[in-house]
């Protein structure tokens, strides 16, 4: 049976949150820093509960067995206001590049859909890929490198150029170019310096093509998916623009752009299509419907915000009503919510329809396409996140990095099945995956889950 690292680490945090709490409600200012040390803490007593006994150093095995130890470490840690706030600025950067490739998207999803535009591509996969895809991988590369400098910048990304700089793919490619500029002039609306002149075909290209790192323990990247969830954008449905930013092997801030995804959860019970036909007939003004949003986090905050997404010709001034999300507090199975990815290709549907009856899930799961799952977990739209791939998938860093680090601060919790958390530091993909990926709400909730794959996964055919 696999190690479950959880079981021991997850208790040590509880004294910590504890402690949080005891000192917000004496009016101490600490709040955000006793928030971080819980979170910190949480990931780094789960990171040393995965690794044999025989290979924990002497404070590592300190760690974990005395949570006192812990509270003493805070007391006298010294930690600087100048370190709490670290990445405030390339989080406002990424908040106001992601808005800004939601607003590409919107325009041609909308394309896709009522012009029947052609200019859908298939990878080597047989995925699909679209001329948003390409544009926001630009559009944001070139956003990242002219704020923060081309050498400090480094991109792993999903697209590349190959299929662009075939000759027959001339027409693709001026369609890419033309919505980048598009996109780029608009840049002063988001706060941000839009080009002198417009961007040429080759600047576009090299825009995407210097997304080429790849990863790994050392050093700082950025970690893109342009458009997350292409088959359900192409459909007009649920997809989402993830951006994170990774230090070290460590997940430090995550935005996930949701274009289709309502600020209001009682429209989730309507139907995408639905939606559309709501968003042609309100205005873009009206605050009768609120049409995508933005949720992001940045590490060691212990706070999740969610934005709306900026309509019409409407400028965006930070923070842009942006409201605080948490997860769920359910922890009763039988009223949680699970969800899983659309698509049978990506992941055992009768599997998890098999744990989620074990543990006593009633509700229908919630099946949508894309890191919109994290994002439903994050504001308490669902409790559970299950996804178990297929023998010979491998799951790829920034289909997961933003949206972990977001439920992460909003107060859930992210492992693989055997209860370690997701490694990051491999390179461009998830290395060492236990299983699958199990997100939740709440820790009573994670271990049920936990529990259930045990029992359950010798007798799957996964």
């Amino acid at each position: 049976m696999p190690l479950n690292c959880l079981s021991l680490a997850s208790r040590v945090p509880h004294i910590l949150w504890g402690l949080k709490t005891t000192a917000t409600a004496r009016g101490g200012g600490g709040g955000v820093l006793f928030n971080f040390f819980n979170k910190t803490h949480q990931n780094n007593s789960l990171r040393i509960a995965s690794l044999p006994l025989n290979k924990r150093n002497d404070s590592q095995r300190f760690c974990l067995s005395s949570s006192s130890s812990v509270m003493d470490g805070i007391k006298d840690s010294g930690f600087s206001t100048q370190e709490i706030e670290k990445y405030s600025k390339e989080l406002d950067i990424a908040v106001r590049a992601v808005q800004m490739a939601c607003s590409l998207c919107q325009k041609v999803q909308e394309s896709l859909i009522s012009k029947t535009y052609s200019q859908v591509q298939a990878k080597d996969d047989n995925s699909p890929v679209t001329v948003a895809d390409w544009s926001v991988q630009a559009t944001v590369s070139w956003i990242l490198s002219e704020t923060l400098g081309s050498r400090n910048v480094a991109i792993v990304a999903e697209e590349d150029v190959q299929t662009l700089s075939k000759p027959d793919s001339a027409g693709l490619l001026e369609a890419v170019v033309q919505t980048v500029n598009d996109c780029l002039a608009e840049a002063p609306r988001f706060g941000l310096k839009a080009p002198g002149t417009s961007l040429g075909s080759s600047e576009v290209l090299e825009a995407i093509s210097r997304c080429n790192s790849t990863g790994g323990p050392n050093g700082r990247f950025w970690a893109l998916d342009p458009v997350d969830g292409t088959l359900g954008f192409v459909r007009g449905d649920q997809y989402a623009v993830a951006l994170a930013l990774i230090e070290d092997g460590e997940v430090v801030l995550g935005v996930l752009g949701c274009p289709n995804y309502p600020m209001r959860k009682e429209w989730l019970s309507y139907h995408h299509r639905y939606h559309r036909i709501i968003s042609k007939l309100t205005p873009p003004a009206s605050e009768s419907w609120d049409k995508g949003c933005v949720i992001y986090a940045r590490r060691g905050s212990g706070e999740a915000w969610m934005q709306p997404l900026i309509q019409g010709h409407k400028k965006l001034v930070w923070p842009n009503s942006a409201t605080p999300v948490r997860v769920s507090t359910i922890e009763n199975p039988a009223l949680a919510t699970f969800c899983e990815p659309v698509e049978k290709a990506n992941s055992s549907h009768s599997f998890t329809a098999g744990l989620a009856h074990s543990v006593g899930l009633r509700k229908q799961p919630l099946r949508v396409y894309s890191m919109v799952k994290y994002a439903a977990i994050a504001r308490g739209d669902a409790e559970i996140f299950m996804k178990f791939a297929r023998a010979g998938y491998k799951e790829k860093i920034w289909d997961h990095a933003a949206g972990v680090v977001i439920i992460q601060e909003a107060g859930g919790v992210v492992t693989d099945a055997g209860g370690c958390p997701l490694n990051f530091s491999k390179g461009m993909y998830l290395e060492g995956l236990d299983r699958g990926i199990i997100a939740c709400a709440g820790v009573k909730l994670h271990e049920k889950i936990i529990k259930a794959v045990d029992a359950s996964w010798n007798s799957s055919s996964l």
